[in-house]
């Protein structure tokens, strides 16, 4: 059995140099395949690592633990756009080979290149002892983002959801730590004082009382779990 400390490691990447890693020709260099893992930097410096090699592409930035679960649709033109689960477009690719990443900093589009290889995000699999240690290290991030205790909670999981319940607790503490460090949403977050996970029909998040409830639908795989901005959007409305 994995230590908690291997696990961690298991789990998150070490940060690129994302601005030694861009070149004169950033923007020369199209996105010839999006099937292997890679590394993507745009020509703002911004890193992710985009993963279209399982039934959904999977995008982690570097500044993040939190692996977004995209969905694609099609768009004019053959191009495809890649949405997270609240339908915000992340990425636009074109038949050429051009990859566009759509940001809070960036709203009108980035265009990204391949900077190398990177690494698959599937997550490894987690013992319910690692599962208990992830969870409690999630507890102080973010208890220390909100300035208060946050306790969580995962009830009847089913054996084999564990890696689902830690993406999932990785992704709220990820919506209360960006939630926090915004002026005008840390109220919001302040008033998080549990977090429940537990398993459904379908995936969902709700808040009442000081206590976020978030569902999986494990039968979704990673997909079957709400993401960062679906977690914000529901405590910015409660």
């Amino acid at each position: 059995m994995l230590g908690f400390a291997d696990a961690a490691d298991a789990w998150t990447q070490p940060r690129g140099n994302a601005q030694a890693e861009q070149s004169q020709g950033l923007r020369e260099r199209p996105v010839r395949a999006l099937a292997s893992p890679g590394r993507y930097v745009t020509e703002g410096g911004e890193a992710f690592i985009l993963d279209h090699s399982g039934a959904r592409p999977l995008l982690r930035f570097d500044d993040s633990p939190e692996v977004w679960v995209l969905r694609a649709t099609p768009a004019p033109r053959g191009d495809i756009l890649y949405r997270n689960d609240q339908g915000d477009v992340i990425l636009r690719s074109t038949p050429s080979g051009g990859l566009t990443l759509y940001t809070p900093r960036a709203p009108g589009g980035e265009p990204a290149s391949q900077a190398g290889p990177g690494p698959g995000l599937r997550r490894p699999t987690l013992s319910p002892i690692q599962l208990v240690n992830f969870m409690v290290r999630q507890s102080d991030v973010a208890s220390r983002a909100v300035g208060h205790l946050v306790v969580f909670e995962a009830e009847e999981i089913s054996p084999g959801s564990e890696t689902l319940v830690a993406e999932a607790a990785a992704a709220a503490v990820e919506a209360l730590t960006r939630m926090a460090r915004t002026s005008n949403l840390r109220d919001q977050a302040q008033q998080v004082r549990r977090i429940v996970i537990i398993e459904g029909a379908r995936n969902n998040t709700e808040f009442s009382r000081g206590v976020l409830t978030i569902t999986l639908d494990p039968r979704e795989g990673p997909a079957g779990r709400p993401s960062s901005a679906r977690v914000v959007r529901t405590l910015a409305g409660s």
